[in-house]
């Protein structure tokens, strides 16, 4: 059994799936792509069991055929090529032995029966909807930063899908910060929702990246797939019920500033580097049209000050916030200038963009504030 392949595409597309891959697997087959071999066409697969990936590649191939090809040593192989068609000539014994051979010469290794690969799940009796890929991209990018690592409460460790007739809400939280990022530009037949894990989101953002396609989704209770191009990506969900995060927003929030999103960015990006190593403070203090950020490191005698101008409606007041949290949020939006609205030290506060938004989107943020030690 044998194939011609162009080493350059090879290695894109198996660069896309790559990510599914664990250092360190339960089963040794999973260190292995599987190649499903038909007329002019390939299907690799890479599976961690919860999550499967597929892309099809183009070849000249006149057999029907599989083998699982070891990933890591095939993908090394690829990187040190320059792009040429490379021949692979797969020998169907009990070895399963397959011969590379490039313009610079040959190169063996030995596979594994693709019979022992793991199936693709399929997605019974599925709703589904498609959206654009770089609505999906955003929606991702916008909300996974915020998702918790926690494993003792793995329904935070994801991305929260709500799907309605009115549009679709992504919403991620780890109980410190939270993002909620609304569409309205599509929606759903009939109201769904569901947490997906991180690793296949991260996944569909890398590939998402460089793509426009629209993306087919199909979930049912405990699986969802992706469909788009010539990728597949099919996963298990995260079983569990997702908390109540609307109760959490506060309604009343009286005090708003407004402000330059890359200046207040770069303050606290300063300030922060003089804050304590353990608790990241920096303390925000509001009066009249001036702002106040401050951060101290009282074991080590550091301290920073700076003032900003800004606008600010409400009472003065003072307000501590973990400064990660600020810097994370702050760079995932992409406004020129931001509200930061709260209602009492000792509750959230809520970041939104303040101009340039599209009309079809909305971001909402929220922190959880550090109590201040006055």
């Amino acid at each position: 059994m044998r194939f011609i392949v162009s080493s350059s595409s090879l290695l894109k597309q198996l660069q896309n799936i790559s990510g599914v891959l664990n250092t360190n697997n339960s089963l040794p087959i999973l260190d292995h792509f599987l190649f499903e071999i038909s007329e002019n066409k390939i299907l690799v697969t890479a599976s961690d069991l919860e999550t499967t990936i597929s892309t099809s590649i183009e070849v000249e191939a006149k057999e029907e055929g599989t083998i699982a090809i070891p990933a890591r040593l095939l993908l090394d192989t690829l990187k040190s090529l320059p792009d040429q068609p490379l021949t692979f000539t797969i020998e169907e014994d009990e070895n399963f032995g397959i011969e590379i051979s490039s313009d610079y010469g040959k190169y063996r290794l030995s596979g594994q029966s693709g019979d022992e690969f793991p199936k693709t799940p399929e997605v019974e009796a599925p709703s589904t909807l498609e959206v654009p890929g770089e609505l999906l991209f955003n929606a991702i990018e916008k909300t996974i930063f915020a998702s918790g690592n926690d494993e003792l409460r793995p329904v935070m460790s994801g991305v929260f899908f709500q799907l309605t007739d009115e549009g679709l809400i992504f919403v991620a939280t780890d109980a410190h910060k939270l993002v909620k990022y609304e569409r309205s530009d599509v929606s759903a037949k009939k109201s769904a929702d569901f947490i997906m894990p991180k690793k296949p989101l991260n996944l569909l953002k890398n590939i998402l990246s460089s793509m426009d396609d629209q993306v087919n989704i199909e979930y049912n209770d405990t699986n969802a797939a992706f469909k788009f191009d010539n990728i597949s990506l099919v996963c298990r969900l995260i079983d569990g019920k997702y908390p109540n995060y609307e109760a959490v927003i506060p309604k009343e929030n009286p005090n708003v500033l407004s402000i330059s999103r890359t200046a207040l960015l770069g303050s606290i990006k300063r300030v922060s580097i003089f804050s304590s190593k353990t608790t990241h403070q920096v303390r925000l203090k509001m009066s009249g049209s001036e702002l106040q950020i401050s951060a101290e490191d009282a074991d080590f005698n550091n301290e920073a000050n700076e003032r900003l101008t800004c606008q600010y409606e409400g009472e003065d007041m003072s307000i501590g916030f973990n400064s990660r949290f600020l810097i994370e949020m702050l760079s995932n939006l992409d406004t020129e200038e931001v509200n930061i609205a709260m209602s009492a030290p000792n509750r959230a506060g809520i970041l939104t963009p303040a101009t340039g938004n599209d009309e079809n989107e909305k971001v909402l943020m929220l922190v959880m504030p550090v109590m201040l030690n006055n």
